[in-house]
This record gives C-alpha cells, structure tokens and sequence, in this order.
C-alpha cells in the first residue's frame, strides 16, 4: 500500500491504481477533465510577437 492520499476521496491510494483508491475515484476524475471541469490555464501574449516567433518579412 502507498502513504499517499486518493485525491478524490482521501482514503489510502492502491498500488493498481495509483494515485486513486479505487476505478470509481479514477472514473470520476477522468470525467472532471472531459466535462471540463479542470482546465489548464493558459495566458495570451497581448504584447505581440516574441523573439520565438516567426515574422512574415
């Protein structure tokens, strides 16, 4: 057994199934990213272009 924590419910993680305890607490996470329900935030560059862009010269 691991020490660490499922993230969804607290209870201690299974080897098989690490970071969750269970398919069910896997389950309901894959479908919080699928819902949309996490998101990776991502910022805009308002400024224009960076020096890794390529300009149309």
């Amino acid at each position: 057994m691991s020490d660490a924590a499922c993230p969804i419910c607290g209870k201690p993680a299974q080897p098989d199934r690490a970071p969750f305890c269970s398919r069910r607490c896997a389950d309901v996470d894959l479908n919080r990213w699928l819902s949309g329900r996490y998101v990776i935030p991502a910022v805009e560059n308002e400024d224009g272009p960076t020096d890794g862009d390529v300009s149309e010269d």
